[in-house]
């Protein structure tokens, strides 16, 4: 019977023609225009062990409060490329409402939510570093798609499942949902560098040594395989004096017959306890590697599930606190975390919820920063620190990795934003500003390293060795500014930064002077706080006339 080869039927499409596969919903083109804004401590939050417990203790770990998407873009400058391991546990947009946040944004919205974040964690992360992120199957497909926009498809590691549930639902209306997705990304993947998992009991309890080898416990395995051997074809006889004419049908030994006549010899093969079986290859455990190679199904007997989550959360919280519907059990970060950093490693979340990371991240010897805007961040969060770092917390990891206690962490919030709106409506310096604060504000937004000099008052900030930033809210005339251009000499340069001048400024090539507010106010959307997940906090896109809003 004739059939038609249906691939070589299909039209080859030239390569000129090819588009860039992308994920596309109403409202992706419209991006906020994020102010960096500074972040302020609140000393009277921030907390520290009272004496050290070892000697690698931790103290520079932050905690911020505020919104998540300005949050991240007030690190940007000081952290980019700098943090190894970011993981997120984000609203499952699952159409629930959960008490601690709105998890039910329409499906555009929140892949534009992700989107904006995601943009700023990839920056972030060090080239070598690598992104966790939690979900479920509402989102997990689409989120896929956006993180190979955003994070490049060949960076893409591993889809983990996760068994956040051990006993069926019997309330469910289809299936039962046991199982939540775990996206994994490199910044880099050609240089990231996965761990081994340390071998357990369970790992080596396969080795034993049934022959009394000198070389201690092992393990057998197959000497065959599908896989077609030119040299792999030859007949053996056992020990016994049985005759084998070759590998099983459709096999081939995985060795020449020189090779394994000199493992024989070297007792490396196994012939069963009569002498007379199928040979297998010897493997000694003192030869295998240090650890073992992690899996993509997480079990919860391995790594924790939600209930066990939620109990650890209860040990640590006041007892009148509302309880979280999905948090992660310790163990299900600290299996990320062993995978994917070493210690004193820079971790981060941004979606920090109830805090777990920053207190497993503590308990294992990671530097960590965490983002909250919800109360819970002073009703959750601050408590369960506090009892980490004071050797409180007995549970979780704590036990498995010998946490005593110690370190500390300094708690921040995000300072307002730099212009408010006079009595007139006009812009005008937030009258809360100090004259470092807006020295440092407008260090990030013009893209200066804050750092002032001892020396030089108007060395504020720099960009490079030698071009540096002065701010100030005095209107310079002439003598001034030649003062200044003086001082700066001719191997350095100068960006002023104030609220008005006078005289002409052409003849000083070292200075460039700059008006505030007038020289930044398109740069950002100044006085807006909130970009959280409330659907009105969002930028929306109105559809163009003719434009189809199709149904994601």
């Amino acid at each position: 019977m004739y059939t038609k080869n249906l691939i070589t039927e299909l039209p080859v499409v030239p390569v000129a023609n090819k588009q860039k596969l992308e994920l596309t919903w109403i409202g992706k083109d419209t991006r906020p225009k994020l102010e960096p804004r500074i972040l302020l401590e609140d000393a009277a939050r921030s907390y520290h062990g009272a004496q050290r417990v070892t000697e690698h203790d931790i103290f520079d770990n932050r905690l911020i409060f505020g919104d998540n998407l300005l949050a991240l873009k007030a690190l940007e400058a000081e952290f980019a490329g700098k943090v190894k391991c970011v993981f997120i546990d984000p609203p499952y947009n699952t159409g629930n409402a959960f008490e601690h946040y709105d998890d039910g944004l329409e499906h555009s919205i929140w892949l534009s939510m992700m989107r904006d974040r995601l943009e700023i964690i990839r920056k972030l992360l060090s080239d070598d570093g690598s992104l966790w992120i939690t979900v479920d199957d509402n989102e997990s497909h689409y989120l896929k798609v956006l993180c190979d926009e955003v994070m490049g498809r060949k960076n893409f590691i591993s889809n983990v499942v996760w068994q956040k549930r051990f006993s069926p639902n019997s309330t469910a209306m289809y299936l039962s949902d046991s199982h939540d997705h775990i996206l994994a990304y490199a910044k880099t993947k050609s240089i990231w560098e996965i761990n081994l998992l340390p071998r357990t009991d369970k790992s080596d309890s396969s080795y034993k040594n049934l022959d009394n080898d000198p070389r201690g416990l092992w393990t057998s395995s197959d000497l065959s395989a599908r896989n077609f051997y030119s040299l792999g074809t030859y007949s053996i006889t056992t020990p016994s004096g049985k005759e084998i004419a070759g590998p099983p049908q459709g096999r081939s030994w995985t060795i020449s017959k020189d090779k394994f006549l000199e493992l024989d010899a070297d007792n490396r093969i196994w012939w069963g306890r009569t002498g007379d079986n199928q040979p297998r290859l010897k493997r000694f455990l003192s030869n295998v590697r240090d650890g073992v190679v992690p899996q993509t199904v997480w079990l919860h007997n391995d790594v924790g599930h939600t209930q066990e989550a939620k109990k650890e959360v209860l040990k640590v919280v006041p007892e009148d606190s509302p309880v979280f519907e999905t948090p992660k059990p310790e163990r299900l970060i600290k299996r990320i975390f062993e995978v994917a950093t070493k210690s004193g490693d820079l971790v981060l979340d941004s979606f920090a919820g109830s805090g777990t990371t920053g207190a497993v991240a503590h308990k294992m010897g990671r530097r960590w920063i965490m983002v909250e805007l919800g109360e819970h961040c002073h009703t959750h969060i601050i408590p369960r620190l506090q009892k980490v770092i004071d050797g409180e917390d007995k549970g979780g990891i704590t036990e498995s990795v010998n946490w005593q206690g110690g370190g500390g962490f300094q708690y921040y919030h995000l300072a307002p934003s730099l212009l408010e709106k006079d009595k007139w409506d006009n812009w005008v310096i937030n009258k809360t500003y100090n004259a470092a604060m807006l020295a440092e504000a407008i260090c990030k937004i013009e893209g200066f390293s804050y750092s002032p000099s001892d020396t030089f008052y108007w060395q504020q900030g720099y960009s490079s060795e030698s071009d540096f930033i002065y701010v100030t809210t005095q209107t310079l005339n002439q003598a001034q500014l030649a003062q200044l251009s003086e001082e700066v000499g001719t191997e350095k340069s100068l960006l002023v930064v104030c609220s008005a001048f006078r005289g002409k400024t052409e003849q000083f090539t070292n200075l460039t002077i700059k008006k505030i507010p007038q020289q930044i106010l398109d740069k950002c959307e100044w006085g807006h706080d909130d970009y959280s997940l409330k659907v009105e906090n969002l930028p929306q896109a109105p559809v163009k006339p003719g434009q189809l809003e199709l149904n994601l």
